[in-house]
Parts: C-alpha cells; structure tokens; sequence
C-alpha cells in the first residue's frame, strides 16, 4: 500500500525482464494504479486503456454488453479486457490473441488476467491467427505494438480484408494505432481515404493523447 500511495509523486517499479520482443517490460506504480510498459510506451492500463475505453464509449457500451463475441488482437497486460469485462460488463467470449507468452506470465501475476472466466489466451502471431480462425466476431479490437513500432501487415490490405471478413453482421473493428511522425499521420490518412468497401463505414475518432489514433470499423448488415 505504501507503494500505492507514494506512486501519487513518483512512478514506482516494481518489475523490469527483458524481452525478445518490446525489448523490456517493466509493471510500475504509478498514480496509485499499476501499469505496464515497454521500454518507450504504455503497453496497458494508464493512457492506454483511456484511449481504448474512449474507443468503447464511441461504440456504446450498452451495444458492446449485448455482444457475444470479440477479438482481442494484442493483450499486453490486459486493460481493454478488464474494462470489457469489469466496466460494460460483457459476459460473452473474449478471445485475446497475444504473440509474447512472457508478457501473459506478468499480466496473469501482477494482473489477474488468468482469473477473468470468459477470457481465451491464444499464444500466437495475429496475423497466423486471423488466417487460420473459423469464428466470426461482433468486435475486434487490434492493439498491437512492438514498443513504439507497429508491424507494416496492420495496415496492408490483404490484412485489412481478412479482418473484415471475420467480423459478424453489423460488427466492429476499433484499431489502435501510433503515430509519432508526419509519415505516420499521413498512413493513417491513406488508409482511410484508400479503403474502399460500400459494405462498411471507416472513420477515425478525435484524439485524446498526442500520439495515438483509433480508427473505426463498421459493417453496415
């Protein structure tokens, strides 16, 4: 508790491994909440799950509750999972799709993640994965950064097509991207201007943080 409350002036951290892929992961307190990081970003919970929970909002947490499925692509520690779960309430299936096993291990112990019981944790590259599922989704929320990089197949649009198609009648895609530079910026404005598909409606939703837009996904029926 001392931690806790001393976090209020100064992050805290409690744990740091080193990692294959997001270089390190530390779990910091920090403002009385835990959060984890990467070497450079906010991997889950403290701006990350703001930004994500705005995301939600967007959609409408009533329409979300009455969901039966969604896609997690990108887990972290978890924080878009437990807003799902602790703050709409969603009791549908949850299936997180994450490719480091070390950062399920510090999300199961520092987070809880394991005690959530309609949660799926698949080990596995998004991209295998969202080739080889036979589910269809209601929503899909993709998340994924290595550190501050975001893989290129994100945004390319065999990708894209593929996403789209595992989504159900009227169903969701909230992706999460970063941008830290004018090349970034003008991605994101390319891929909205370039996708062209009369079956859904894109858009991106106004920022709360500097660096991070989230584009969203509807099918129309």
């Amino acid at each position: 508790m001392l931690k806790k409350l001393f976090s209020y002036l100064i992050p805290i951290k409690i744990f740091k491994v080193n990692s294959s892929l997001s270089k390190t992961i530390e779990v910091t307190w920090a403002n009385g909440e835990l959060v984890l990081d990467s070497e450079n970003t906010n991997y889950s919970y403290g701006s990350l799950q703001r930004i994500l929970r705005k995301g939600l909002k967007y959609i409408g947490f009533e329409i979300i509750a009455k969901m039966e499925n969604v896609l997690v692509l990108g887990v972290a520690g978890g924080s878009v999972i437990k807003t799902l779960v602790e703050e709409i309430n969603f009791k549908g299936k949850i299936t997180g799709v994450e490719i480091d096993s070390e950062i399920i291990t510090i999300a199961n112990e520092y987070f809880k993640l394991n005690e959530i019981q309609n949660l799926e944790i698949v080990i596995d590259d998004a991209f295998e994965f969202v080739l080889k599922t036979k589910d269809r989704y209601d929503l899909i929320i993709i998340d994924i950064f290595q550190d501050t990089t975001m893989p290129n197949f994100l945004f390319e649009q065999f990708f894209v097509s593929r996403i789209c198609f595992l989504l159900k009648s009227k169903g969701i895609v909230l992706f999460n991207t970063m941008c830290l530079t004018a090349a970034h910026n003008f991605r994101n404005k390319k891929y909205i201007e370039e996708f062209n598909d009369n079956q859904y409606q894109i858009q991106s939703i106004p920022r709360i943080e500097m660096h991070n837009e989230l584009i969203v996904i509807k099918k129309k029926a």
